[in-house]
């Protein structure tokens, strides 16, 4: 019986050293088939990085709101740059003639007129507020005014900055999960690809 059990054993160690084996997959290893990378030859040509570009398109816009959107080919940033100062010279323009309506009727008054526009409707110190209100209207539309402005020339001159940005394939970063079959858990995480 026991040299039954020795022959069996003996038998199953030598089937399993004689017995052709299958290569184990690797959680960690990746196999890449040579023939299957084809590189693209358009990912390999790198485009001219004109380092005047934004100081372009900020001198652009600087001139006339919106031209240096037109220069990055940004076409719907356009209305926006012009109706935003726009807007605000209106706002200002309308502001200060409100004022000088009044002011004027003011200086009538105390000229001693009585012929004004408001002359029945408004009192003199109702004037003064006015002025006051109008002149305020006035100064905090030509601050938005020349802020739009100055955000126009800022958004024309980073917009230029961004279009020379390399987001190519050689620089990439993507989420992976990945199954570990070994401790049967799963691993999931950010891979950067940097490729010169």
């Amino acid at each position: 019986m026991l040299n039954k059990r020795f022959y069996s054993l003996l038998l199953c160690l030598l089937s399993v050293l004689f017995s052709f084996s299958q290569e184990g997959k690797d959680s960690t290893s990746i196999a890449v088939d040579k023939e299957l990378i084809l590189v693209d030859q358009k990912a390999l040509t790198k485009k001219e990085i004109d380092p005047l570009r934004p100081s372009k398109a900020a001198f652009l816009s600087a001139i006339l709101p919106g031209l240096g959107q037109a220069y990055n080919k940004k076409y719907w940033k356009i209305p926006l740059a012009v109706g935003g100062v726009g807007a605000g010279i209106y706002f200002y323009v309308r502001n200060d003639k409100q004022f000088d309506r009044y002011r004027g009727a003011y200086k009538r008054r105390l000229a001693g007129f009585k012929d004004d526009e408001f002359y029945n409707i408004v009192s003199d110190d109702g004037l003064i507020r006015a002025q006051e209100q109008f002149r305020r209207n006035k100064e905090v539309s030509l601050l938005v005014t020349i802020g739009i402005y100055a955000l126009n020339i800022i958004d024309a001159n980073v917009d230029a900055h961004l279009l020379q940005f390399n987001v190519d394939e050689n620089l990439s970063l993507s989420p992976h999960y990945q199954y570990n079959e070994m401790e049967n858990s799963s691993d999931l995480g950010v891979t950067v690809n940097f490729k010169f």
